[in-house]
């Protein structure tokens, strides 16, 4: 665990939720569903959550984001529940934050779903680079948010959390040193946090270079939090990926080679999981780990059919991918959890929502022949017809066009090797040289 990580193993906290339902940003997420993501994801940060507090308004208030007597409710309940984290499913402003804090006379811990998908990462972080990048979402987050009230609450990480005292959940990550400088010397670490993920991204960039010399091709696993992403990749591999039944369990990507039905050799990588209002403090620090998506020949979506909002589940993705630039990728759809779907016509109206969509279930490893067969099928068509004179020397190029192409003719002549067929995007540069008519 890296130094400026801490973990706090004592309590649990107990949490109220606070949901709002603006009429001036809609969400196709009715407002429980929503909260009860954000349930899971405080148990998933070892939260107990002991209320929830719902409010219907125009457009938040600017001051506390909820309304006046809202606040005065939510100060009641919180006295009568003996709550110690109030959480909002909504990113508060500073303000908010710091009006919200004085409400409650500094007593309590006011947090937002970012602060909170921020303490899950944080607990999953379990290499350098990991570290790194949640390191860096944490303090861009708060800095704008570095107040008395931050500094006070910073300085009981080190001591009692959990129920014994204010620290805990939303504080895990940086220490109380950190918390308790000048914001210029935040800027200094956060300055610091860039160039080593800078020189993070560029060694993920020679890797994927090395990876496109071997020449072969990269499929990257993408979907929901929780959908299974990690379980497939076990399947598909054999490896020893984390699969754990909570939110965010797979920081990490994790790349395995797979064998394809017709013999072709790819690269299977389990990517960090998506979910709705992702904070974008952790979209710009992952921006080397989600290089990995938007740097594949082909993605997997996988779907857990069984939830009840998949649909919408799968819309969040796909907007996730419009805004990575992923979204022109060829994408195989994968409907996991199939062998525990209580009713049949949930699949067939999947299916009439994604027709070219495969059925599995990757705990049980059924299906995934089908999977491997509809990526090896997307590969091929992205196949580019060629025909090139090989010089005898170019023995290597040769091997490769066998290797990682589909050679339909082959002639030996005095100047070199004539061959015929279709090969990768990728190695199309390569045989630049030696096309002819």
């Amino acid at each position: 665990m890296p130094k400026n990580l801490i973990t706090i193993d004592e309590g649990p906290e107990r949490a109220i939720l606070v949901g709002v339902e603006l009429a001036n940003r809609p969400s196709p997420w009715p407002l429980e569903d929503s909260l009860d993501e954000l349930e899971q994801l405080a148990r998933t940060a070892g939260l107990e959550v002991v209320g929830r507090v719902t409010q219907r308004l125009d457009r938040p208030n600017p001051a506390t984001f909820i309304g006046s007597g809202k606040v005065e409710e939510l100060v009641t309940l919180r006295a009568a529940l003996d709550a110690d984290v109030i959480i909002f499913d909504d990113e508060l402003s500073p303000r908010q934050q710091r009006e919200l804090e004085r409400a409650f006379d500094d007593e309590i811990k006011i947090l937002d779903r970012t602060a909170l998908i921020l303490d899950i990462f944080a607990r999953h972080a379990h290499t350098r680079e990991g570290a790194l990048q949640v390191e860096l979402a944490q303090y861009e987050y708060r800095l704008p948010r570095l107040t008395r009230a931050w500094t006070h609450l910073a300085r009981q990480v080190g001591g009692s959390a959990g129920r014994g005292g204010i620290g805990g959940v939303g504080l895990r990550g940086p220490g109380e040193t950190q918390l308790e400088v000048d914001r210029r010397e935040i800027g200094r670490r956060i300055a610091q946090l860039r160039r080593e993920l800078e020189e993070v991204r560029r060694h993920r960039h020679l890797h994927r270079q090395r990876r496109r010399q071997v020449g072969l091709p990269v499929v990257a696993i993408v979907g929901y939090t929780n959908a299974g992403k990690s379980t497939l990749l076990n399947a598909l591999s054999g490896a020893n990926v984390l699969a754990a039944d909570q939110l965010f369990a797979t920081l990490d990507p994790t790349t395995r080679r797979v064998e394809l039905p017709g013999g072709r050799q790819v690269l299977f990588t389990d990517t960090v999981g998506f979910i709705q209002k992702l904070p974008t403090q952790l979209v710009a620090a992952f921006r080397a780990t989600l290089e990995e998506v938007t740097e594949a020949d082909v993605l997997v979506h996988i779907i857990d059919i069984t939830h009840r909002l998949a649909l919408e589940q799968a819309a969040t993705v796909e907007e996730i991918l419009q805004d990575l630039g992923a979204a022109d990728k060829p994408v195989v759809i994968a409907l996991n959890k199939i062998d525990l779907v209580p009713d049949p016509a949930l699949v067939a109206e999947a299916l009439q929502v994604f027709p070219k969509a495969v059925t599995l279930s990757a705990l049980k490893k059924k299906g995934l022949d089908d999977l491997l067969a509809r990526v090896d099928e997307v590969l091929e068509e992205r196949m580019v017809p060629v025909r090139v004179l090989l010089p005898y020397e170019e023995a290597e190029l040769l091997h490769q066009l066998h290797e990682r192409g589909s050679v339909e003719r082959e002639e030996h002549t005095g100047e070199g090797t004539v061959v015929e067929g279709r090969v990768p995007p990728w190695l199309l540069a390569r045989l630049e040289g030696y096309r002819v008519d």
